[in-house]
């Protein structure tokens, strides 16, 4: 007889590693194999030469599912055995060979994509795979694949744990730590994120021993060990591959069983490389183990050129016999190195161009002066066109306030502290630490000109690494350039970024078009930034392709008129999605030189003069709007975020520059609050807290940026979340104390700028210019208010003038509806005659009055038959006489005392009676 049955809690708890019970569990697998029992299994696997994230992966995935069994692998490093010799007994690990004879219905791999074949396997076996790795190319379709991007695959079990509310005990806790420090070098790694911090974290609050990862963590070396790591030491090798330096060295290790990777941790501490590879010749075949200490080396990916896998900065292969020998081996690994390390960033990529230098004669006010106006913390100094030193903002404060009138030669940091383009960041940093200073200019090494500077700002914010997300959001930018721009469109940037390459000039999309690419509601409006000369890259294009350039040469600015190019009719690229409707080229693409710009005081519009790119984005408001999308050759996609603009869009952060923003312009605040409600982002306290000290300043604005900030938040969808939002910071009582707020406007406004007017009401904008949802926000927003006050708005906002008159006619006929109640039809006509359309409406809408929908739909069309050339005919001289009686017809008729042309001649013969 046969029977199936599931190996569930009862049989998996007495058998442990080391455990007394697994004599009594093997006799009762035998006893029970005479009886022919079938075992049904899910089993927990792991990779072999498992380190302590498999481990621990292993026993948090088996405390999660008491109804599987955690088997351990057939080989492990060292230490991990070492750590289960003191401890196996406490944890649930099979040893593959005691398995039981039966079915594998389920096998779950943690931390590797690699299986493990057992007795009982076979293709309807169930594979889910659990792995902090990236999936791998080969990896089976059917199987159910979840990969995460975190430091150790422990910290997504300890997370389910944690969900699970299960209680590690301090062993399996002291265990799980062990995992996540292997993994992420004690959470210094740069591929560690918060998680596994938190995760960490948590496990030391459940009793994690410190002490016993520590040491489980740092083993010393074996006997074997010791004499395998001094033959790698003296067989290095050091290559320079595009500018980093790679270490290589190679062994042969007969009957080597202990692992390599302890011995690589300990060389690449020794000898600091970028990148360390190490090749031992073992019984089974060479063993690779690799490691990298910069982003431009991403060893997985030349570990899995030999069938092995890892990290970015940590991976391991083991190179079968058939493979090839170790000579043969070291060859391939060094022919594959220079396609898969970058080449490192140089100085020439980072810095800025053109940077003001000051003469050695400046006096200290004036070097004060420039140092406000742009906000630098320090200028080079140069006489006769050499750097002689660099004055900083601290050297110049002090002057200052000594009430030294001293030349920036007296107050520099004398020296010529300088590096060539060609200079790597890593270069650099090492100058800033020896010489103090923290801009160093960048010299042209054949003029000796000062080409350049580059600051302590500009190292860190290229130096530190970017987060996933972002760099995520970054790979996938032109996937969502090339989906969300209509063919014609994405034509036209092709154009402008082939030519601009051509000519070798770097050119980007920037701003607020690069923000909402990202977060998927991308505009049909942009702008080119060029990196050069705009007005001849415009030409360029014209000549080309056709149409028209005007231009600004004191701005560096050019409008390509595109009516007479070849984009209105041109095919579109093959591969291109071909639109069911094409939709109009725009009439023309404004193509700007960058730039940067200053304020001569608070409030004023700025002063521009060209800059870099760099520059250029350092002009904008927030850094939500600092990103930029570069489009010429082989940059085509590359997204540049050099004020962290990328983190703040995926954490829905508004964020302001830098902390003169909202003085140099108060509008900003404003944008805060629309960008703010627009996104469903929130403002930062830093931010709010500028905005606050920066409030008093709206009162110095001119009517017409203020008029035109508040027509921009009532162009938006959520215009009245936004007016609450400006209430409630104190910016609208900023503006002026006249404009209101409360609850019951916040709803008047939601409700009647989302609801389209019913049928027969034909509203147009009285308001040359402005749409029609703007005007009637204004409306609503305001008519309750009385004539005096919006006499002193408009003093304030100036809006147009039929604007005006149309908010003042809404005020007045609010007032006048109780008086109205009851009146005849053409009392209300007369009164309703000269009131705009959008008026009267927003007056509905606040009222419900039903005569005013009755005026604009069947009133107002209400005329007599009777008209002036009729009563001329009738002997009647024109005059006054005319107006009065048509007059008193049409109220005949509105009234309904007439109703046909009869009636109406009737009382036509007695009206005309008064007038002969």
């Amino acid at each position: 007889m046969l029977r199936d049955c599931h190996i569930g809690t009862s049989q998996k708890s007495a058998v442990k590693v080391g455990h007394p019970g697994v004599e009594g569990f093997l006799g009762a697998v035998l006893f029970l194999g005479t009886m022919h029992y079938n075992f049904i299994m899910h089993l927990i696997l792991t990779h072999e030469q498992a380190d302590f994230d498999a481990l621990a992966a292993l026993a948090a995935a088996a405390l999660l599912n008491d109804s599987t069994l955690a088997v351990l692998p057939r080989r492990m490093n060292r230490n991990v055995r070492s750590f289960l010799t003191l401890y196996g007994a406490d944890f649930s690990f099979f040893d593959p060979r005691d398995l039981p004879p039966g079915t594998v219905e389920q096998v779950t791999l943690v931390d590797t994509q690699s299986l493990i074949t057992l007795k009982g396997m076979s293709a309807r076996t169930q594979i889910r795979v659990f792995d902090h790795h990236p999936r791998r190319k080969n990896c089976p379709d059917d199987w159910d694949v979840t990969c995460f991007e975190l430091g150790a695959t422990t910290t997504w079990f300890v997370e389910a744990v944690q969900t699970s509310q299960e209680t590690p005990t301090s062993l399996q806790a002291t265990l799980f730590l062990l995992g996540i420090y292997e993994d992420t070098g004690s959470l210094t790694y740069s591929r560690t994120t918060a998680r596994d911090v938190r995760a960490a974290a948590w496990l030391l609050d459940q009793g994690a021993d410190l002490r016993v990862a520590a040491r489980f963590l740092n083993p010393p070396l074996t006997h074997d060990q010791r004499e395998i790591y001094d033959r790698l030491v003296s067989a290095v090798e050091t290559h320079e591959i595009n500018g980093h330096r790679i270490v290589l060295s190679c062994g042969i290790a007969p009957g080597l069983t202990e692992e390599i990777s302890t011995l690589a941790h300990k060389l690449r501490d020794l000898l600091d490389p970028d990148a360390l590879f190490v090749l031992v010749q073992t019984d089974e075949g060479v063993r690779l183990v690799a490691r990298s200490t910069t982003d431009g080396i991403d060893v997985a990916a030349i570990a899995a050129h030999f069938n092995g896998g890892g990290h970015d900065r940590a991976a391991a292969a083991l190179i079968k016999k058939e493979s090839g020998e170790l000579e043969s081996i070291r060859a391939r690994l060094l022919d594959l190195l220079p396609a898969h390390v970058r080449a490192p960033l140089v100085v020439a990529q980072v810095m800025s161009r053109r940077p003001h230098t000051l003469a050695a004669d400046t006096p200290v006010e004036e070097a004060a002066k420039w140092m406000t106006r742009y906000g630098y913390e320090g200028f080079p100094v140069t006489r006769d066109g050499r750097l002689i030193g660099l004055l900083t903002r601290r050297a110049v404060d002090r002057a200052i306030n000594h009430h030294l009138n001293l030349p920036a030669s007296s107050l520099m940091e004398a020296g010529e502290v300088a590096v060539p383009p060609s200079a790597t960041l890593q270069q650099v940093q090492a100058l800033m630490i020896e010489s103090g200073w923290g801009q160093i200019p960048v010299i042209d090494p054949d003029t000796q000109k000062i080409i350049g500077i580059i600051t302590r700002t500009d190292l860190l914010k290229t130096l530190a690494p970017r987060p996933r997300a972002a760099s995520a959001q970054a790979r996938d930018a032109v996937r969502k350039l090339e989906r969300g721009l209509p063919p014609e469109r994405l034509a036209l940037i092709r154009a402008v970024a082939e030519q601009a390459a051509s000519q070798h000039m770097p050119v980007y999309i920037v701003g607020g078009f690069v923000r909402d690419l990202l977060l998927e509601h991308p505009s049909l409006d942009f702008d080119i930034v060029v990196e050069g000369d705009a007005i001849a890259l415009a030409h360029a294009l014209a000549e080309k392709h056709g149409g028209k350039v005007t231009s600004h040469s004191r701005f560096g600015t050019a409008k390509w008129l595109l009516g007479n190019s070849v984009f209105g009719n041109r095919e579109l690229e093959p591969g291109l999605p071909q639109p069911v409707v094409r939709l109009p080229i725009p009439e023309s693409l404004d193509l700007i030189s960058s730039r940067q710009e200053y304020y001569e005081h608070p409030t004023a519009l700025p002063t521009v003069e060209h800059g870099s790119i760099k520059l250029d984005l350092h002009r904008r408001d927030f850094t939500i709007n600092t990103l930029a999308l570069r489009l010429d050759g082989r940059h085509f996609g590359e997204l540049h975020d050099y004020y962290g603009g990328l983190p703040d869009l995926h954490n829905h952060c508004i964020r302001v520059l830098h902390s003169l923003s909202f003085v140099d312009d108060p509008t900003r605040m404003l944008r805060a609050v629309r960008y703010e409600q627009r996104y469903g982002f929130s403002i930062e306290p830093r931010t709010l807290q500028l905005m606050d000290e920066a409030r008093p300043l709206l009162a110095r604005l001119s009517q017409e940026r203020v008029r035109h900030e508040l027509d921009l938040i009532l162009a938006e969808s959520r215009s009245a979340a936004m007016l609450a939002r400006l209430a409630s910071l104190g910016l609208l009582n900023a503006i002026s104390a006249e404009l209101p707020w409360n609850a019951a406007l916040h709803v008047r406004l939601e409700m009647g700028l989302q609801q389209p007017p019913p049928p027969g009401w034909k509203l147009t904008p009285p308001a040359a210019g402005l749409p029609i949802n703007e005007t009637l926000g204004y409306l609503l927003w305001l008519l309750d208010l009385p004539a005096v006050t919006l006499e002193q708005l408009y003093a304030r906002l100036r809006w147009s003038v039929s604007l005006y008159r149309a908010i003042l006619a809404a005020s007045a006929l609010k007032r006048d509806l109780p008086a109205l109640g009851g009146a005849p039809a053409s009392k209300w006509v007369a009164r309703l005659e000269s009131v705009p359309n959008l008026a009267l409406f927003a007056v509905y809408l606040t009222s419900g009055e039903s005569a005013l929908e009755a005026y604009v739909t069947r009133w107002q069309n209400i005329h007599p038959k009777t008209d002036g050339a009729a009563l001329k005919s009738r002997g009647l001289p024109p005059g006054r006489a005319y107006q009065e009686i048509l007059g008193q017809l049409r109220a005949a008729w509105l009234d309904g005392e007439i109703d046909s042309e009869q009636t109406e001649q009737k009382l036509l013969e007695k009206l005309l009676s008064r007038y002969t």
